[in-house]
C-alpha cells in the first residue's frame, strides 16, 4: 500500500491525458482541409475556458467547445453547421484510450493507489467516454469542475477533490499531459505527474513549477510513483 504520508490517490485527467483526442482529426480535415487545426481549435477552447474563470463566469466545456469550433471556422472562412456540432460532440464522447493506459491503471491499482478523474467536461450519461473506452471500472470515483463552476487550473476543483475524499491534497498527485494542470495541483499542494502527449511538453522557465514525474509513456510515469 502507498505510505499515507505521501501519495495515495492519484487524480488523472481525462481529455488527451487518457484518451487520444488525434480521433478527432478527421473532422478538422473534412471542415477545412487541414487536421492539424485540431491544434488550433483546442488551445483556443482551453483559453477561454480559463479566460471564463478568471473573469468570475461560467459555462460547459461542451458549450465552449461547439462555439470554439464556430470561432475557428468564422476566421478561416468556413461556415460550421449543427450537423458539423453533432459529429464533434459524438466524436469527444468515443474517444479511445492510449494504449499505454490500461497498463498504467492496472500497475497504480494493483500497488494500492485510490485512482480518480477530474475533467474539465461536464458529467455525462451512460455509457461515458470513459466506459466506452473500456477503463471505467479502474476508478473509484469521477470528479467533473461542472460540480464547482471553475475550469482548471482554479485551486477549486483539487480542492474539491480532497475534500470529498477527505484526503489532504498532499497525498493527491495529478497526472495530465497539460503542464498549466500539473501546476494548478502543485500550487494546492498536491505532487504533479506529466506524461508528454503529442504537442504537450514541459516548460523550462524560471519560477515554474516542475513536475515531481515525468515521463513520455505512462507505465513508466506509474512505475515512477510507485517506486517513489
Amino acid at each position: 500500500m502507498p505510505d499515507q504520508r505521501t501519495i495515495s490517490t492519484i487524480v488523472f485527467d481525462v481529455n488527451e491525458t487518457l484518451l487520444d483526442i488525434t480521433t478527432l482529426e478527421p473532422l478538422f480535415e473534412r471542415l477545412f482541409g487541414d487536421r492539424q487545426i485540431l491544434r488550433e481549435w483546442f488551445p483556443e477552447l482551453i483559453l477561454y475556458s480559463q479566460t471564463m474563470t478568471l473573469s468570475g463566469l461560467y459555462t460547459s466545456f461542451g458549450e465552449l467547445a461547439s462555439g470554439v469550433l464556430r470561432m475557428v471556422g468564422v476566421n478561416r472562412g468556413i461556415t460550421v453547421e449543427e450537423h458539423d456540432i453533432a459529429e464533434l460532440k459524438t466524436l469527444i464522447g468515443s474517444m479511445p484510450a492510449y494504449p499505454d493506459v490500461i497498463p498504467a491503471l492496472t500497475a497504480l491499482r494493483a500497488a494500492g493507489f485510490t485512482l480518480v478523474t477530474l475533467t474539465n467536461s461536464a458529467r455525462s450519461p451512460s455509457p461515458t467516454p470513459l466506459e466506452k473506452a473500456g477503463i471505467d471500472t479502474f476508478f473509484d470515483h469521477h470528479f467533473s469542475i461542472d460540480d464547482v463552476g471553475k475550469f482548471k487550473p482554479d485551486p477549486a476543483p483539487y480542492k474539491m477533490v480532497a475534500e470529498h475524499l477527505k484526503v489532504n491534497t498532499t497525498e493527491m498527485c495529478m497526472v495530465a499531459c497539460h503542464l498549466w494542470d500539473t501546476i494548478g495541483a502543485q500550487s494546492v499542494g498536491c505532487q504533479g505527474a506529466f506524461i508528454s502527449r503529442p504537442h504537450n511538453n514541459v516548460l523550462n522557465v524560471p519560477g515554474v513549477p516542475e513536475p515531481d514525474f515525468v515521463s513520455d509513456e505512462l507505465s513508466q510515469l506509474a512505475n515512477q510513483i510507485i517506486t517513489a
